[in-house]
């Protein structure tokens, strides 16, 4: 099965979004660099790489800890990622992906 060339959007992934891609489109909503509404469906390669440089230049700042966040942005990161993991639990995701691995 060949690899799509544009990004299916965040609300459209697998995992109800608990994805790197997904995280990646929530810090950018976190950090102003995208409208919360923008789901980056349609995007091509190039641009997904420009979106993680700029997110990553932003964490950087704040040594990639939420903790290290200003209580706004600690804020925002919070509710946007909270509502994020309800949304997914309620499409089926239990986490367990991301343990399955460990122990």
């Amino acid at each position: 099965m060949a690899r799509p060339n544009t990004y299916v959007g965040v609300d459209n992934e697998i995992m109800g979004g608990m994805t790197a891609m997904g995280k990646l489109v929530r810090d950018a909503w976190v950090f102003g660099i995208l409208d919360e509404s923008e789901t980056c469906e349609g995007w091509n390669l190039s641009r997904i790489d420009a979106l993680l440089d700029r997110v990553n230049r932003e964490w950087d700042k704040y040594g990639c800890l939420v903790s290290h966040l200003p209580a706004e942005l600690r804020e925002k990161h919070e509710r946007i990622h909270n509502q994020a993991i309800q949304n997914a639990k309620e499409a089926g995701w239990s986490g367990e992906v991301e343990t399955d691995d460990e122990g």
